[in-house]
């Protein structure tokens, strides 16, 4: 374990190489392609080889090939292990001396949780999330939804799929990431992110380390096409969504620890739950 865990911090004391894995786990469960990884760090295609190899023998990351494409996905057990060294033989044991790697993973005992929504320009994807929670268990969940660099309204074929399934939109609006990274924020518990763009970002840290989950989805907004194949996508999005949602709101949230629940939205993440929406 201790040869292990020797590479693995050597291999993370690169910054370019940190700046890989930290992408990769902020996408997992997802299998995400070399070039998609150099094009989101700004790095050549070589350079990013060389740092998916090194992080792969490290066993950090699994490489999977799909036809003549490479994708990677995180290997975050390997990282639990890393910890459990620096906890276990470092700090033998002792949580006074390492409080930060000490703690446990509490169960969630709130009767009313804040979820955070997070797409890049917050007009679509997020939007339908955010309302969809509100109205499947507003007595639960608060729900909000927040863009890296949002647009200046909301998509009119958004809205218009959300009034066509009855939500009301009246108090929707695109909003920057950063309205919820104040002190006077809500103190989030879970956040998402429903595109792989704003997963790919580099974003800071929310405060009480909340739940995160990855659930990218085709931007609908790309849709090219008739009015009718352009409605379709919104209307695949919208279903794609829902299904997510109702398994989420169905998760006994008060029962599991912090490390269960985490499998558990992983678990959603990884199964592309499809279908049009009632």
């Amino acid at each position: 374990m201790e040869k292990d865990a020797l590479l693995r911090l050597t291999t993370l004391s690169h910054p370019h190489r940190l700046s890989v894995f930290r992408l990769l786990m902020r996408r997992y469960p997802d299998e995400v392609p070399a070039g998609e990884i150099a094009n989101a760090l700004s790095l050549k295609a070589s350079t990013t080889s060389v740092y998916l190899a090194a992080l792969t023998d490290a066993g950090l990351i699994h490489q999977h090939r799909q036809g003549t494409s490479l994708l990677y996905r995180a290997a975050p057990g390997a990282a639990g292990e890393l910890i459990d060294f620096l906890f276990i033989d470092c700090c033998r044991g002792r949580p006074e001396l390492c409080p930060p790697l000490a703690k446990g993973a509490p169960k969630m005992t709130d009767t009313r949780y804040n979820v955070l929504f997070i797409c890049t320009g917050n007009s679509a994807r997020s939007i339908f999330a955010e309302t969809i929670l509100r109205d499947l268990d507003g007595s639960r969940f608060n729900a909000y939804s927040a863009g890296t660099l949002p647009a200046s309204e909301l998509n009119p074929l958004a809205v218009e799929m959300l009034i066509s399934k009855g939500h009301d939109t009246s108090t929707l609006r695109s909003k920057h990431t950063s309205e919820f990274q104040s002190p006077e924020s809500p103190r989030m518990d879970f956040v998402f992110t429903v595109c792989n763009q704003a997963a790919n970002e580099e974003c800071p840290s929310w405060e009480g380390q909340p739940i995160s989950g990855h659930w990218g989805l085709p931007d609908p907004v790309k849709a090219s096409g008739s009015l009718a194949e352009r409605r379709l996508a919104f209307q695949q999005t919208y279903g794609a969504l829902r299904n997510r949602l109702k398994a989420f709101a169905a998760l006994p949230i008060n029962t599991l620890d912090a490390i269960s629940l985490q499998a558990a939205i992983d678990d959603l993440g990884a199964d592309h739950l499809e279908g049009t929406p009632a």
